[in-house]
C-alpha cells in the first residue's frame, strides 16, 4: 500500500472519530497522543511526497538534457526549436560566434553510360607534368567510356618523392566534382584488383601525341578484351590540337577545378603569399638553375671545370637521360639551356624591373649556392624562398617531398604580380597557362636565344647598355601573357604549342584582337 493511499485512509478515519457522538471518556484519553501520532504520520507522508518530486523532476530533466544533446543525430525534431534556459536568449547570435556554417555542397549528378572497362595509370616525371597527364587520362576515360582509378604518381624518377595523389590533391574533391563526365574510383573492385596483384594486367605506353582516334580504334578494344588496361607512362599522351572543343573543355575543367590541391598545401600556400603581400608587390623568378637540370640538359655556361666534370658524371648515371655527349656552348647559343642567375640579373635590369621588388625564387638548391647567387642577390637584395619565408616550423612535414615543395612554388607563382621563368620546363608551361587562364597575368617568356646573344654583345663591349636594354624590352613586348594563337603544325605535334601552355579554346574572349 502506497503512502499516499494510507494517508487519505487515516484521514477519513480520524474524521469519522471526531464527529461519533458516542466518543467515550476511552477516547478523550486518547485524543492528544492520537493527534500527536497523526502529526507525525502526515510530516512522514509529506517527506515521502517531496522525495518523489523531487526524483520525478531530476529524472525528467536528466531525460531532457540528453534528448537536447543527441537531437542534432537523432532527437524528435520538437526538441529542436524549445528554448532552453542554459542557452541565453540570444543563442542564435552565440551559435554564429561559436560554430562555423558548414557551406552545404551541390554534388553535379552522375553520368550514366555503359562502362567499358578500367583504366589504371602510372604517372611519370615531376608534379607539372604529372598534373597534365592526369587531365589528359581523364578526357581519355570520358571519351572512351571507361573507369578511371586514380592516378598513381611517380615515385621513381630523379626526385624519389614517396607522395601519394591525395598526399598532394583533395582525392574525394577530385572525384566527386567530375562525377557527372566520368566515373572514377580510388581502388578497382575486389575481383579485378586480385587479378592485378597476381599480375593478371595488361599494361602499356600509349604512343605520344595520340588523337582521339587512336584510342578509339586501338585502345578501346584492348580495355574491352582484357577489362583493365594499365598505362604505364602518361606524359604527352594526347595531342594538343585536333580535338573535339568538349574534350579541350573538360582539360581545362580537371586542371583548374578538379585538381585542387590538399587543403594543409593550400593553407601553407595562402600563408606566404600574405607574408609577400605585407611587404608590398612580388615577382616569382624559376630560375631552373638546379644540378639535375644542368647534368640533364649538359649545360655547364660559368661552371667550373670540376663542376662540369660533376655534371657530367650525373648524366652518366641515370641511363634513361638518353642524351650523353652534349656541346655545351652549341646548347646554349641555340637558346636550349637555362639562363644563369647571373644573365637572369642582367635581362631583369634591362626589363626595368625594380630593383626594390621581392624576388621569391621557385626552384630547388640552385648550383654552386651563394657564389652563383651573388650578382643576382647584389641587383635585388630582397630575394626569398620557402625557406626562408616560412621556416622550418611549417616546412617540416614537406621536406623530403619535392612535389608537395613545388605544390607551394606553384601556389605562389600563380598569385605573384610577373613570373618570369629562365626555362621552359613543364612548371613554366603549365604555370603560364593557369595565369592565362586566371585573366592573362603578367608572364614573362624569354627568348633565350636572342638573349644569349644579347648578353654575348653586351658582355664583350659591341653593344652598350642603353642598346641591350632597349633590345631586350623590344623583344619582349608581346612576351607578357597576352592572348596569343596556339601554334599548330599538323604533321609535327611534338613541335606545336603546348596546350597547357595556351589553352585557347578555355579562355575569356579578349577585347583586343588575338597576336598570331
Amino acid at each position: 500500500m502506497g503512502g499516499g493511499a494510507f494517508w487519505i485512509q487515516r484521514m477519513c478515519w480520524l474524521e469519522r472519530t471526531m464527529g461519533s457522538e458516542c466518543g467515550g471518556e476511552r477516547h478523550r484519553k486518547h485524543k492528544i497522543g492520537g493527534e500527536a501520532k497523526a502529526e507525525k504520520l502526515k510530516n512522514r507522508s509529506k517527506l515521502k511526497l517531496w522525495m518523489i518530486r523531487t526524483t520525478s523532476t531530476v529524472l525528467l530533466w536528466t531525460c531532457v538534457l540528453q534528448l537536447t544533446a543527441l537531437g542534432e543525430t537523432w532527437g524528435p525534431r520538437v526538441l529542436k526549436g524549445w528554448p532552453s534556459c542554459l542557452i541565453p536568449s540570444d543563442s542564435s547570435f552565440l551559435a554564429n560566434e561559436t560554430a562555423p556554417v558548414v557551406e552545404k555542397i551541390v554534388l553535379p549528378p552522375k553520368r550514366i553510360y555503359r562502362n567499358n572497362g578500367y583504366i589504371m595509370v602510372s604517372c611519370n616525371g615531376g608534379l607539372n607534368q604529372m598534373r597534365a597527364a592526369i587531365c589528359d587520362m581523364v578526357a581519355i576515360a570520358r571519351y572512351l567510356n571507361v573507369t578511371l582509378i586514380v592516378p598513381e604518381l611517380d615515385k621513381t624518377s630523379f626526385w624519389a618523392d614517396p607522395s601519394e595523389f591525395q598526399d598532394i590533391f583533395d582525392v574525394d574533391h577530385f572525384i566527386t566534382s567530375l562525377r557527372d563526365e566520368v566515373r572514377i574510383l580510388k581502388v578497382l573492385p575486389p575481383r579485378l584488383k586480385r587479378r592485378v596483384e597476381l599480375g593478371m594486367v595488361y599494361s602499356m605506353p600509349p604512343v605520344s601525341w595520340s588523337d582521339l582516334s587512336y584510342y578509339q580504334n586501338q585502345i578501346l578494344p584492348l580495355i574491352k578484351k582484357h577489362k583493365i588496361v594499365h598505362f604505364n607512362r602518361t606524359d604527352a599522351r594526347l595531342a594538343n590540337n585536333g580535338l573535339p572543343l568538349e574534350i579541350q573543355k573538360l582539360r581545362c575543367r580537371v586542371n583548374y577545378s578538379a585538381l585542387r590541391f590538399t587543403s594543409q598545401i593550400e593553407e601553407l600556400g595562402r600563408l606566404a603569399v600574405r607574408i609577400l603581400r605585407q611587404t608590398g608587390p612580388f615577382l616569382v623568378l624559376h630560375l631552373r638553375y638546379e644540378m639535375d637540370m644542368l647534368a640533364f640538359s649538359g649545360c655547364t655556361h660559368g661552371c667550373s671545370n670540376e663542376e662540369a666534370e660533376e655534371l657530367t658524371r650525373m648524366r652518366y648515371a641515370y641511363p634513361w637521360w638518353k642524351e650523353k655527349v652534349i656541346n655545351s656552348d652549341l646548347k646554349r647559343k641555340d637558346g636550349l639551356c637555362p639562363l644563369t642567375p647571373e644573365e637572369t640579373a642582367l635581362i631583369l635590369r634591362a626589363l626595368d624591373i625594380d630593383g626594390s621588388i621581392q624576388v621569391y625564387i621557385a626552384a630547388g638548391e640552385i648550383y654552386g649556392g651563394k657564389r652563383r647567387m651573388a650578382v643576382l642577390s647584389d641587383a635585388y637584395p630582397n630575394v626569398v624562398r620557402k625557406e626562408k619565408l616560412l621556416g622550418p616550423s611549417h616546412l617540416r612535414y614537406f621536406q623530403n617531398h619535392s612535389s608537395q615543395m613545388a605544390a607551394l612554388d606553384y601556389i605562389i607563382s600563380l598569385e605573384s604580380d610577373i613570373f618570369m621563368p629562365t626555362y621552359d620546363g613543364n612548371m613554366a608551361r603549365v604555370v603560364e597557362g593557369h595565369r592565362r587562364y586566371m585573366g592573362f597575368k603578367k608572364t614573362i617568356t624569354l627568348d633565350r636565344k636572342l638573349l644569349v646573344d644579347l648578353i654575348d654583345q653586351y658582355s664583350n663591349g659591341t653593344l652598350g647598355w642603353d642598346d641591350f636594354s632597349s633590345l631586350v624590352k623590344a623583344a619582349h613586348a608581346d612576351h607578357m601573357g597576352r592572348p596569343t594563337r596556339r601554334q599548330v603544325i599538323s604533321d609535327r605535334p611534338k613541335e606545336e604549342d603546348y596546350f597547357y601552355t595556351n589553352p585557347q579554346e578555355c579562355l575569356q574572349q579578349p577585347d583586343e584582337p588575338w597576336a598570331l
